[in-house]
């Protein structure tokens, strides 16, 4: 059972998942802190000194001036400003893992075209050699 494990930890596909995933995790660490940051700041300054992850809506009949002092207290919230982040960090993962896969399909050679060695027969539909002149299974003459 052991010898079995390590063969199917081993494979090639099980290696390469292992380490997309610790570079994804890494990356998204870095797009996380880009989009909380860098991206956001100047877009709530320019919506009139807006902190994001402040944006709540509480559920409880207390008032609660921070989402911190809400969560605190216990309070049901809604917390649409961390939707949000959460939504511009996906787009930009989105888009970085569009940029490279596009990027390695242009360096992928294109799959060879093979001409087909076969054709139907156009009275039994049978497959046969695409030189025949007529069909083995029902001697059809074909053209």
């Amino acid at each position: 059972m052991f010898q079995e494990f390590k063969k199917f930890i081993m494979r090639g596909n099980v290696l390469d998942l292992a380490v997309a995933v610790i570079i994804g995790a890494a990356f998204n660490q870095i797009v996380t802190s880009l989009v909380n940051d860098i991206i956001m700041p100047p877009i709530g300054l320019i919506l009139g000194r807006v902190n994001f992850t402040n944006l709540f809506i509480n559920l409880s009949r207390k008032h609660y001036a921070t989402l911190a002092q809400a969560k605190a207290a216990g309070a049901p919230t809604i917390n649409y400003g961390s939707f949000i982040n959460t939504v511009i960090n996906f787009l930009i993962v989105a888009f970085v893992v569009f940029l490279v896969v596009r990027q390695f399909n242009r360096f992928k050679k294109p799959a060879p075209v093979v001409a087909p060695t076969t054709k139907k027969c156009t009275f039994c539909i049978t497959d046969i050699p695409i030189e025949a002149t007529r069909c083995p299974n029902c001697t059809s003459h074909l053209e």
